[in-house]
């Protein structure tokens, strides 16, 4: 089983980029749970989400407390609760950040060590969408990053959740992404 735990704030479409993502996983005969975790209901306000992909049914309906994988949508939440974001996150687990650092150089600042994923999603999402929304573009660096459902089985689901204009330009952001996410095994000094 994969566990991830994604971190953003309201409005940035983290609930949706955990649904999509298990909504790809069950597309390819997996088992999955997405759902979210909110505080004060506001946009900006933080949020999580959480996605478990298996190849067998999951009975656990907890939250996630030891994750394999962090995604971060909203770098500000790193600057005000390293700790937090990174709690639980299993030794061999990965770090994935919308940030325009590079991993090395995000890694030296949060001093973590690990597999660090980054891709300047918000970039991405203002050029493409024209609009700061990075759900899709970090759902890119999420499938690059971690392997475990096919692009093909991810744009499916895209088309499915949107129509027209606005599925072509979520795929084109999640591609993009894709094509763009930096990853490296890092070790602090």
């Amino acid at each position: 089983m994969i566990e991830v735990r994604w971190h953003g704030r309201g409005g940035q479409g983290v609930v949706t980029a955990a649904e999509l993502l298990a909504s790809a996983a069950v597309i390819e005969g997996k088992w999955a749970q997405a759902f979210p975790s909110f505080g004060a209901e506001r946009r900006g306000a933080p949020v999580q989400a959480y996605t478990r992909i298996n190849d067998k049914p999951i009975f656990d309906r907890s939250f996630i407390y030891e994750p394999d994988v962090v995604v971060v949508v909203d770098q500000s939440l790193l600057e005000a609760d390293v700790r937090g974001v990174l709690q639980g996150i299993k030794p061999n687990g990965k770090l994935i950040v919308n940030t325009n650092y590079s991993p090395q150089v995000l890694a030296k600042k949060l001093k973590y060590e690990g597999e660090v994923a980054t891709v300047d999603a918000t970039s991405i999402a203002i050029e493409v969408l024209g609009r700061p929304i990075v759900n899709t573009a970090m759902l890119g660096a999420v499938i690059k990053s971690i392997r475990v459902v096919e692009l093909p089985s991810v744009l499916k689901v895209l088309e499915a959740r949107f129509k027209g204009a606005i599925a072509d330009r979520n795929v084109k952001a999640l591609i993009r992404a894709f094509e763009n996410t930096a990853m490296e095994v890092v070790k602090v000094d």
